[in-house]
């Protein structure tokens, strides 16, 4: 099965940018779209139908705003949307689709970069999404969860480590929730058969940063560890521009 995870930053924009075009030449068996930004009405579905994808929509209350996607080749037994709480849910942060044993999941964690309140948000919902999988695994122990997480784990993650120590995204406090979610027996999968540095997912557009690879890698598709012996393949693609991130590849053996 091979599962991309890809931030789209607005999927109409992405569309007019070649997104279909990448699509059909990637051909991932799941694709996990965030910050979609669109109701699925105002969407031309028909040029994902048209290449074999089931589409499975949870868009944010706010209108262009946030929003996740499930684009799948074969049916899930069934799909979730959202987690049963609703101030994240409102926001359209969580989608999971199932497939006999396997559960995949695209999430977009919240970014706390426009101020205090809400990197207070975002880290209440890290403390709550860690509790809400933990849970979600006594039924679905077979998880993938793929999407933006908007942290930066290690310093190798970042093109400037020390300069932006102090910018959310690479808090201590970001990057501790990500060592003890890990802890807790998740697998960062590209970090799993890529130790090497210089491999981001997201650039600022200021800057010249994508031309100059000045990134941060924030863009992840983790797994728990009873996964771990079928992981085969890890990319990141940033030859793929239809966005300010690039998508994220991961091929599993199942």
């Amino acid at each position: 099965m091979r599962i991309i995870t890809y931030n789209v930053n607005g999927v109409r924009a992405a569309l007019n940018k070649g997104l279909t075009d990448w699509i059909r030449a990637a051909r991932p068996d799941v694709l996990c779209l965030q910050e979609i930004k669109a109701n699925a009405d105002q969407i031309p579905v028909a040029e994902f139908e048209q290449l074999g994808y089931h589409h499975f929509w949870f868009p944010a209350q706010k209108k262009g705003y946030s929003g996740v996607a499930l684009l799948c080749k074969t049916r899930p037994d069934d799909i979730e949307a959202g987690m049963g709480m609703k101030i994240y849910d409102d926001e359209g942060r969580f989608i999971r689709a199932d497939f006999g044993e396997l559960s995949v999941v695209s999430v977009y964690h919240p970014s706390g970069s426009s101020g205090n309140e809400r990197q207070a948000f975002k880290m209440q919902w890290l403390n709550d999404f860690s509790t809400y999988v933990q849970t979600l695994r006594q039924t679905r122990p077979k998880l993938v969860l793929s999407g933006d997480y908007n942290i930066c784990h290690q310093a190798i993650d970042i093109h400037d480590p020390v300069r932006n120590a102090t910018i959310s995204g690479f808090l201590p406090e970001e990057r501790e929730w990500m060592s003890s979610f890990l802890s807790l027996g998740y697998i960062d999968t590209f970090r799993h058969l890529n130790k090497t540095p210089h491999n981001y997912s997201w650039w600022s557009y200021r800057a010249n940063a994508r031309n100059n690879n000045k990134g941060w890698r924030i863009d992840y598709n983790m797994v728990t560890e009873n996964l771990a012996g079928k992981i085969t393949n890890v990319r990141i693609l940033p030859e793929a521009k239809h966005s300010d991130h690039c998508p994220v590849l991961l091929d599993l053996d199942i």
